[in-house]
């Protein structure tokens, strides 16, 4: 929104026309972290808090300001992005009792976390109400992308506020995607989840079966990258922690219900998922 007239249609929705400069961070766990440094390294402001006062160290090594309460945070940024765990995080937060509740009309709050759909949209109508502006900005690829700044974004939300947005995520991300309306980016996060746990835990079935024919599986891995079963964590193989993978298919079961959609594959894989997470990339003990 370069132009005079971009200008005014954010000033319509009480979004300043300047550029971002001051970007707050709540939740810097293994996904925010290495947000902190690659948003410092662009220019930003940035401010940091975490439930953890450990991480304060961390943080500051990586060029950002620490904040010892949510509304310090809150007073220093013009963007707020949110990397908590669960949806209940979520509502106490940006309720209006929570410490989010009294944000300034015109801020943007970016929900990194991955959750119902549902929440976002809700808490984004309630937020509207007091003139701020909330939208979902999930991130794909994991932890390894996180550090090297080449996350997906997902973004849904009003096309305005994700192009005043899209510098902040290009710090960290290498490709953004606008999938529409607010909860949407989340919808999408289910479906990108969906289908990387269900080649995960065929790559490991694949693999410990051609290793009990007596193939090398790292030279079979190789190969299968130059055939029609490539797939992320195949090239990425050894690297996924599955540290989400329950609560990702417990947010797409619920989703499925709420819409009386039968997902077979995604309720079997939830169950082999919880099998597989303490012997993941040991092919010598999968399926024993």
């Amino acid at each position: 929104m370069k132009t005079d007239t971009g200008r005014e249609y954010l000033r319509t929705l009480g979004i300043p026309g300047q550029a971002v400069k001051a970007v707050g961070l709540v939740g810097a766990g293994r996904m925010g972290m290495p947000l902190v440094g690659h948003l410092a390294k662009k220019g930003f402001s940035v401010t940091v808090y975490d439930i953890d006062g450990t991480k304060k160290a961390g943080v500051e090594g990586r060029g950002a300001r620490w904040a010892d309460t949510i509304k310090a945070l809150a007073e220093e940024s013009e963007v707020i992005l949110i990397c908590v765990g669960y949806d209940q995080e979520l509502r106490e937060l940006l309720s209006k009792s929570g410490e989010l509740g009294k944000l300034a009309p015109g801020t943007i709050v970016a929900i990194l976390s991955t959750v119902h759909p549902r929440t976002v949209v809700e808490l984004s109508r309630d937020a509207a109400e007091r003139g701020v502006h909330v939208v979902d900005s999930t991130m794909c690829r994991g932890g390894k992308a996180a550090d090297e700044g080449t996350l997906l974004a997902f973004v849904g939300g009003d096309a305005a506020i994700v192009e005043r947005l899209r510098p902040v995520l290009a710090a960290y991300s290498s490709d953004i995607v606008h999938t529409g309306s607010v909860g949407t980016a989340q919808v999408a996060k289910a479906a990108n989840n969906m289908v990387m746990w269900a080649c995960l835990i065929a790559n490991h079935e694949a693999l410990a079966l051609a290793q009990r024919y007596g193939l090398d599986p790292e030279k079979l891995r190789e190969a299968l990258l130059l055939s029609s079963a490539d797939n992320y964590v195949l090239r990425n193989w050894g690297v996924n922690t599955m540290a989400w993978a329950e609560d990702d298919m417990e947010i797409v079961q619920q989703m499925a219900a709420e819409r009386g959609v039968g997902l077979a594959q995604a309720g079997l894989n939830r169950e082999l998922l919880r099998a597989l997470k303490p012997k993941r990339f040991k092919l010598d003990e999968y399926g024993v």
